[in-house]
């Protein structure tokens, strides 16, 4: 973990801040800078080796959502979230409980590099042809298996073990599959990102399309390439809210922006006289009505009405208990965020969901396929119905928050937890004394079912999270304890731009990232 601060006089020239949850991304970041990029540069450049180091976390064969701020122009979300394919036989889905966890069925068409088309021409200097061509060369030339990717790889080895493509890049050649230091090389992955480096539309016609389709068809997929070519990244408007006294911007449904609009109230609440305690057992208590709801009424508005006034006051619903058909809402994740001294800011996820997703590697493209489609309910009435071009309910959840005195972007690892782990840091982080590496150390808490590998609803805390277990208590909660910081409570990743011109940055220490300020030549 790095935190680090410095002040731009009005002398010198632009400077990007950025964090991410891996250094080889922040790496890119500076070389994006140091060629005379801006934060959009630098956030598309760390996503784009993410893709690479991260495998287990985030792919091109996954799905992206982001809010991109510039000076002077409203804040933008761009949502790159793909649907199921045309051919998805949503009666056959119907007859089970639950859609499958992994395997072709779950698998959407992937945003990720559309997504990115997206926010380079919302100001890019750059283009994506320099940021793909070093995450070409970082896959062809091998990098270090990260600890949080061993440990990954540590957890999924059936998976990895069941399928060949994922066999052949994770294995380390003699029976075994690889650890911690060892190097991790994805030659044909590098092909793939050498041709979107020329033409990034090749994502979605051409070779690799009908390469994925193929590979999903052959294992029971109805995927097709005209399934791909059907993909479109959109910038649609972000909801916003006034909290706190501080201006809210996040993306909207299918994601689950709204859900942290409806507990920020409780989250960012002016200091009064009530307790610490008090505090955090209202917290938790919004936190577990916002989880119900957000299970209930979070879908695809192509399907159907979505009631988003429920996921923003979920105190006033009255609704208790859980639908047994809807979809899991695990998730791995990564996020960038980057603020430059010009005023962008940029907060960008992009994901494969679970842990290397549907369990598929494609090997005539090197490409990671996720599992966003598990997130779908097999029930035709529930808003997150599986259904031909419809998109999962999903998790990721970038916020740009602004205040008087500083502009916060903020983004998260953690599934469904997403509103609940940012809930717990943003208020601390718009303080502009606050030291922002020492804000994200802090224990936090969350509260999940299946999704946090529990049949009902639980709270999972950290040690030091007394209070959040107590409010548990009080609330009939069951409660599970972790022994130590755990990845299910997340991997925030911040950027601050204070009034004053000063940048800095912090990426959560349980992670295995970096933040910097950068400056441009």
């Amino acid at each position: 973990m790095t935190s680090t601060t410095t002040t731009t006089p009005t002398t010198v020239p632009l400077r990007v801040a950025v964090a991410a949850p891996h250094p080889a991304a922040v790496d890119a970041a500076a070389a994006a800078v140091a060629a005379g990029g801006d934060a959009i540069d630098a956030a598309l450049a760390a996503a784009a080796a993410l893709t690479v180091v991260y495998p287990h976390q985030c792919s091109i064969g996954g799905d992206l959502i982001a809010l991109v701020r510039r000076p002077g122009q409203p804040v933008t979300s761009v949502l790159s979230a793909g649907a199921a394919p045309a051919g998805i036989d949503a009666a056959g889905l119907a007859e089970h409980d639950r859609m499958p966890r992994q395997g072709a069925q779950t698998v959407t068409v992937p945003g990720v590099v559309a997504g990115w088309q997206v926010i380079d021409r919302l100001g890019g200097r750059l283009g994506l042809a320099a940021p793909l061509t070093h995450a070409a060369a970082l896959a062809a030339d091998g990098v270090p298996v990260s600890a949080g990717l061993a440990r990954a790889i540590a957890a999924r080895v059936d998976e990895i073990g069941a399928d060949a493509g994922m066999t052949a890049v994770f294995g380390d050649g003699v029976g075994g599959l690889l650890g911690v230091g060892d190097t991790l090389v994805q030659p044909e992955l590098a092909r793939t990102l050498t041709e979107l480096a020329a033409d990034p539309g090749a994502m979605y016609r051409g070779r690799i399309p009908e390469s994925i389709a193929a590979r999903l068809r052959g294992l029971g997929g109805a995927h097709t390439a005209a399934d791909f070519a059907a993909h479109e990244a959109e910038r649609a408007e972000p909801r916003t809210t006034t909290a706190g006294g501080v201006r809210w911007w996040v993306a909207p449904p299918p994601t689950q922006g709204v859900v942290l609009l409806g507990i920020l109230p409780d989250a960012v609440a002016a200091a009064d006289d009530r307790t610490t305690h008090d505090r955090t057992t209202d917290l938790v208590d919004a936190v577990h009505r916002a989880a119900l709801v957000r299970q209930a009424e979070l879908g695809d508005p192509r399907g159907g009405p979505i009631d988003e006034s429920a996921m923003l006051d979920p105190r006033g619903t009255g609704r208790v208990g859980a639908l047994p058909r809807a979809g899991r809402a695990l998730g791995d994740t990564v996020a960038v965020t980057a603020a430059g001294s010009d005023g962008t800011v940029v907060t960008l996820i992009q994901s494969v969901y679970q842990l290397f997703g549907s369990g598929i590697l494609d090997p005539g493209t090197g490409v990671v396929l996720h599992n966003r489609g598990s997130a779908f309910s097999t029930d035709p009435a529930h808003p997150a119905h599986v259904g031909p071009g419809l998109r999962p309910p999903h998790t990721l959840l970038p916020v740009i928050a602004e205040s008087d005195e500083l502009v916060l972007g903020l983004g998260c690892q953690g599934g469904s937890a997403q509103p609940w782990i940012l809930a717990q840091v943003a208020r601390d982080l718009l303080a502009p004394a606050s030291a922002p590496d020492e804000v994200l150390g802090r224990p936090r808490f969350v509260v999940g079912a299946r999704d946090l590998g529990h049949e009902v609803m639980t709270l999972v805390a950290e040690p030091g999270q007394d209070d959040a277990v107590a409010a548990a208590d009080a609330l009939g909660l069951p409660v599970a304890r972790t022994t130590g910081p755990a990845d299910e409570a997340g991997h925030v990743q911040v950027v601050r731009l204070h009034a004053d011109g000063h940048l800095d940055a912090a990426s959560d220490p349980r992670a295995d990232g970096c933040a910097a300020v950068l400056d441009a030549p």
